[in-house]
């Protein structure tokens, strides 16, 4: 027997098994009107009818969808009623800026948009056959009653189209099949310890690789989602105590805002000895794994994956050989970046980049086969990333792709750079990334002024970059230079100018 694995297992199980358990406790703090608590049994009606309304506007099986937004309930629904129907869900980072929300809109060929309250700008300035606008148009987009058209399912099929920023100046569309995400969501799962006891808290991005694969474990397990809409160190704790939380995702930034929410957090941390919190995104300081374990009291679990990956392949877990090694080696260990997840093979080729193999790698690169091929050559997932893999743990130490992550992001250095040279002042740009306790790297850039062109200021060129890029691509910091290191043949030496930065770290990423 042959039974196609496809996201909506995930829900028809949450339904069968647990119809009358909260599902979800949306934002109550939102532009749109919150949903509140809805049931397993209700969050299951609203995505029927999502895919019902899809029907009768005619988006085909394979239609794509594209959704900005903060998180929110109705963005949880629509992993359902857009893929598990058979259409292609097309996550957007809401702190895009128009022009690059533009781009994937069309890219992608989506022929519905649907755009978060405080985003409600990009309907007039973002085409696409049919827009909505969360929380104002819902009953335009959770307006049918019918049952959506039957679907066989095909776990070959793109569930979800998700752009990420890469290497190069456009970003590229990642095309992860149900295969992909219900086997990834599935391990990850298991890995993490999700059952029916746990409550999630989404600090993570829903849009942010479909939040890790999360959304789709904890619905399968029946458990409790939270959903945050802005991070906030002290808000996180607040949750954590009202609801019970008893694990999340989160990027190192997320980890710095809890800590320093923990400062002046009156009386006992809430969940001490119960909350496990799971970190990626760069490899966190062995300190800050430390302060987690000691000042929050909660389990530190670290992975590593790209959203290519779905993104799981790696995990980094304590483990019983290591319960007899004092709090700092143990924190050591945990900084690795793990070791390889179920079904996932990790080599290291000889120039030092780390290789992947497994059943949730990407299908494609959408409309792109020439990256597609680049990034899949000999059968292997080819990460971008220097590390060794040693007793069976992974270690990042350096990244081979010219990608900054700053706060979890990833920031193209190439994006940024054209964005400083549309500046008639700059002659000459390089963009880094370095060390920064807060979000891991800082986006740097050091900037060779035309000196016909007058007195130009940092906070200047900052601004010019925001005209065409999201707020967490911009610079934080602009280092003015005479010269820039460069080969004979004019090409930068990046590695000598990270080294000013870099020289006390034993790894060239934070």
């Amino acid at each position: 027997m042959f039974f196609p694995l496809t996201i909506r297992d995930f829900l028809d199980r949450a339904e069968t098994v647990y119809p009358d358990r909260v599902a979800v406790v949306d934002e109550p703090d939102q532009p749109a009107d919150s949903w509140g608590e809805i049931t397993y049994a209700e969050l299951a009606r609203r995505a029927r009818s999502q895919a019902a309304t899809l029907d009768e506007m005619g988006v085909p099986v394979g239609g794509r969808v594209a959704i900005v937004s903060q998180n929110s309930a109705r963005f949880l629904t629509s992993f359902f009623g857009v893929s598990g129907w058979g259409r292609i869900l097309v996550p957007v980072n809401f702190r895009l800026s128009v022009p690059e929300v533009r781009y994937i809109v069309e890219h992608s060929g989506a022929e519905v948009l649907m755009v978060d309250p405080a985003l409600k700008h990009l309907i007039d300035e973002v085409e696409c056959e049919r827009s909505f606008v969360l929380g104002q148009d819902d009953d335009k987009i959770w307006s049918s009653s019918a049952d959506p058209q039957p679907w066989d399912g095909d776990e070959s099929a793109t569930a979800t189209i998700n752009y990420t920023s890469g290497t190069t100046a456009r970003p590229k569309g990642v095309q992860l099949t149900h295969r992909n995400n219900w086997l990834n969501a599935v391990v990850f799962g298991w890995q993490a310890s999700v059952d029916d006891r746990d409550v999630y808290l989404h600090t993570l991005p829903m849009f942010h690789a479909n939040g890790w694969g999360m959304p789709f474990a904890a619905t399968a397990m029946g458990a409790k989602h939270v959903v945050l809409r802005q991070v906030d160190g002290t808000e996180i704790l607040r949750r954590i105590d009202q609801h019970g939380v008893t694990y999340l995702c989160a990027a190192p930034a997320v980890v710095a805002a809890a800590l320093e929410g923990a400062k002046t957090w009156a009386g006992e941390i809430p969940g001490r000895d119960r909350v496990r919190i799971i970190v990626a995104g760069a490899p966190p300081p062995t300190r800050t794994i430390e302060r987690v374990r000691e000042e929050l009291g909660w389990e530190f679990i670290q992975i590593y994956g790209l959203t290519e990956t779905s993104p799981l392949l790696t995990m980094s877990r304590m483990r019983a050989e290591w319960d007899d090694l004092d709090p700092h080696e143990q924190a050591r260990l945990l900084g690795r970046a793990g070791a390889p997840a179920v079904g996932v093979r990790i080599t290291v080729d000889d120039e030092g980049e780390v290789l992947a193999q497994s059943n949730h790698n990407l299908e494609a690169y959408w409309e792109n086969p020439e990256a597609t091929a680049e990034a899949q050559a000999d059968n292997w997932f080819h990460t971008g990333d220097g590390g060794t893999f040693e007793d069976g743990y992974v270690s990042i130490s350096d990244r081979k792709k010219d990608v900054i992550i700053s706060g979890g992001e990833n920031v193209s250095s190439i994006e940024v750079e054209d964005a400083l040279m549309s500046h008639p002042a700059v002659t000459e740009v390089a963009v880094i990334g370095i060390p920064d306790e807060k979000w891991g790297e800082l986006v740097t850039a050091l900037v060779v002024l035309d000196p016909e062109a007058g007195q130009v200021t940092e906070a200047e060129l900052i601004a010019h970059c925001r005209e065409n890029l999201a707020g967490y691509k911009c610079p934080k910091r602009v280092e003015f230079r005479e010269e820039l290191a460069r080969t004979a043949t004019g090409k930068l030496q990046k590695f000598k100018l990270r080294e000013t930065f870099w020289k006390d770290s034993e790894r060239q990423v934070n």
